[in-house]
């Protein structure tokens, strides 16, 4: 039977003889690495973006600000769950909302975040992604 420490040893094969062949590179690119935090919120970021149907609000808020109803009516989602999506985003900051009257308009919230999904959805349409997990 095999103990605890037998399943979280790293195996022998995963280990490097050299542990650093290019000290000083390593030393530039951990310098510039975020702080942990950082790297923890924006894995948060691609992670609501990483959802289709978040990402179907964001494509539709590419052409600007749009109210709830019409949003669940882009995404084909109902107004309960469009506006929890909304809420997640932003929270994250992904998107803001205005406000008139009893109406919300929601809007990227910033050029980065037009960006981030412009660059991904320009990605994917002139790739051929390879989907093992689906059926072709």
């Amino acid at each position: 039977m095999k103990s605890s420490a037998d399943v979280h040893s790293p195996a022998v094969i995963d280990s490097c003889n050299i542990k650093l062949v290019d000290p000083e590179r390593v030393a530039a690119v951990h310098a510039r690495m975020p702080s942990e935090e950082d790297v923890v919120d924006t894995a948060d970021v691609f992670g609501l973006l990483g959802d289709p149907r978040r990402l179907k609000l964001l494509v539709a808020l590419l052409d600007g600000e749009l109210c709830v109803c019409d949003l669940a009516a882009v995404a084909g989602m109902t107004e309960s769950s469009t506006s929890h999506a909304l809420r997640l985003l932003r929270a994250h900051r992904v998107v803001s909302v205005r406000r008139d009257g009893r109406m919300a308009y929601y809007r990227l919230d910033d050029a980065h975040v037009r960006m981030l999904v412009d660059l991904a959805v320009a990605h994917t349409e002139h790739t051929d992604a390879i989907h093992p997990e689906r059926n072709q």
